[in-house]
């Protein structure tokens, strides 16, 4: 473009509507040629960390106060991976974790926020319709989002209901099942042996609570 446009005179170039000068054009080849002589700058140490790893090793230490770099490095040689313990004491140290023993002494509901990922509670509620019926709906809560499924409704929760809605939510739940621990449940004799198979056979604990302690689901 340049080079044509010396062969335009001045008038005619004047009557010209460019989108760019020619300086601009000139200035472009010369940062392309500068670009094409000069050589990749390499940084000195180490190559930097897998983003997966680092994800991997801030969420152990912060769902497990009590870790500290090197029992995360044990946990990380269990699963195959092959770091070494100085790796992960700087990934924690550049996110601005602390030592395991300051982590520690964190308040108890930062215990149970950190532990609310792998807890469900379950139990029923009753809702009366403008006829004054009474109907129990099961829903399943997830600690860690606080998010409710609601499972279903009748007037009769018998135990084969609720054994049936239990492998229903665990179909919706999908792959996030594989990460649930614990599902609370209170005493009521609608909660049978086969109902707690169904979470038993997914990994899961069914943990009841205590008799005549309605708070303790709380």
């Amino acid at each position: 473009m340049a080079a044509l446009l010396r062969l335009v005179n001045k008038k005619q170039r004047a009557r010209l509507a460019l989108l760019v000068t020619p300086r601009s054009v000139l200035r472009w080849h010369a940062r392309l040629v500068a670009r094409k002589w000069a050589y990749p700058h390499h940084r000195p140490g180490r190559p930097p960390k897998p983003e997966a790893l680092r994800q991997l090793v801030l969420r152990l230490a912060r769902e497990n106060p009590g870790w500290g770099y090197r029992r995360i490095h044990g946990e990380l040689l269990g699963l195959g991976r092959k770091v070494g313990a100085s790796t992960i004491w700087e990934i924690l140290q550049k996110a601005g974790i602390d030592p395991a023993p300051q982590r520690t002494e964190h308040s108890w509901a930062a215990l149970l926020k950190a532990q609310a990922s792998a807890i469900v509670a379950t139990d029923l509620f009753h809702i009366d319709t403008v006829f004054l019926r009474r109907w129990f709906v099961l829903f399943f809560i997830d600690h860690s989002t606080r998010r409710v499924h609601i499972a279903g409704a009748t007037r009769n929760p018998t135990g084969p209901w609720i054994t049936q809605q239990a492998r229903n939510y665990l179909m919706d739940l999908g792959d996030r099942a594989k990460s649930i621990r614990f599902l609370i449940r209170d005493r009521g004799a609608y909660f049978t042996d086969s109902f707690e198979a169904v979470f038993q056979a997914s990994g899961m604990r069914v943990v009841p609570t205590l008799p005549a302690v309605p708070r303790m689901n709380a």
